[in-house]
């Protein structure tokens, strides 16, 4: 458990230990899920109020998804944010649980969150703007977190251009598909992970009671706008990769019409060869043609004119 006493006017700090809230300033509460089972023992002990059962489940269930709740003592937002152990062409989400007190904080998560790490370091360091009160702690955390989609954009970006060079590619066939349908896969839950997440923050900021200042509202609007950027980008992503699978189809099925048609000239030049080689190949008795002293070269030689003939016609009509 971490405790930090932040406000208006009062240099942020960690504090050893906190038995109850400060006359001035407000405090942030981390717990980590694992470590603090039972977090929501302290956190009754400095409010005096009563955390709901069904949100202290809520906030031990790694698989929750993005989610607003509330009761008449305090406001709940589960937001999933990236996990730390990204492999390449994938991403795995985590829930940070926010409870948002009159005067505190609470966020409860698997420890591991990169961005609540930063936001810590932050503060203590006295870098950058002082949160005011705890919406807008939780909005420099949240904005954080979706600040860590956004980045997402340039390795998925770098990963499409990749396999569009491979998959066009002709002396190289592209075989790699579970790839490029997991790589669709990933982008439809990123979508579908920005809806959740848009619709809790819209929620909390329709339905809470919590007085919002018009520059904090401003930042959440932002951080929504934030959102909506990262969910348009995995809509378009899911359609570069829809177009780059029918181009490459299209690629390939270019490339099969060439080597027909290449086919379809070689077999249209050598069948009136064969047409002459099978009628003087048949064994008839009396075939004058064979025994012309010059009926070989002749015939060679019609060979050679209609070859060639047959191949100038097909240049002159471009059909290869």
């Amino acid at each position: 458990m971490d405790v930090l006493l932040l406000g208006n006017g009062i240099k942020a700090q960690k504090l050893d230990t906190c038995s109850e809230m400060p006359e001035q300033g407000f405090l942030w509460v981390d717990f980590e899920r694992d470590l603090d089972i039972e977090w929501y023992l302290t956190v009754e002990h400095l409010s005096g109020l009563r955390v709901h059962d069904r949100h202290i489940n809520d906030s031990f269930n790694p698989a929750h998804p993005s989610f607003f709740d509330n009761t008449s003592d305090y406001d709940m937002v589960i937001f999933r944010g990236l996990a730390p152990e990204d492999e390449e062409g994938e991403f795995a989400t985590r829930p940070v649980a926010f409870f948002l007190f009159g005067g505190m904080l609470v966020t409860v998560q698997s420890g591991a969150s990169r961005s609540i790490r930063w936001i810590k370091d932050r503060l203590l360091g006295h870098a950058g703007r002082m949160p005011q009160e705890p919406a807008g702690l939780m909005h420099m955390v949240l904005n954080a977190m979706v600040d860590r989609f956004l980045a997402l954009r340039e390795p998925l970006t770098l990963q499409m251009e990749d396999w569009s060079e491979r998959l066009l590619d002709p002396r190289n066939p592209f075989s790699d598909w579970y790839a490029v349908l997991g790589h669709r896969s990933q982008l439809r839950r990123l979508e579908i992970l920005c809806d959740e997440q848009q619709d809790a923050i819209v929620t909390w900021r329709d339905s809470t009671e919590t007085p919002l200042s018009e520059n904090l509202d401003v930042r959440y609007t932002d951080l929504l706008e934030h959102i909506r950027r990262v969910t348009k980008f995995a809509v378009n992503q899911q359609h570069e990769v829809e177009a780059l699978v029918q181009l490459h189809f299209s690629a390939v099925a270019h490339r099969t019409n060439e080597i027909m048609r290449v086919l379809t000239v070689v077999t249209a030049v050598f069948m009136p060869l064969s047409l002459i080689a099978g009628i003087y190949g048949m064994n008839f008795a009396n075939m004058p043609e064979l025994h012309t002293r010059y009926g070989y070269f002749v015939s060679l030689g019609a060979m050679g004119l209609i070859a060639t003939g047959l191949l100038l016609l097909f240049r002159i009509k471009k059909w290869f």
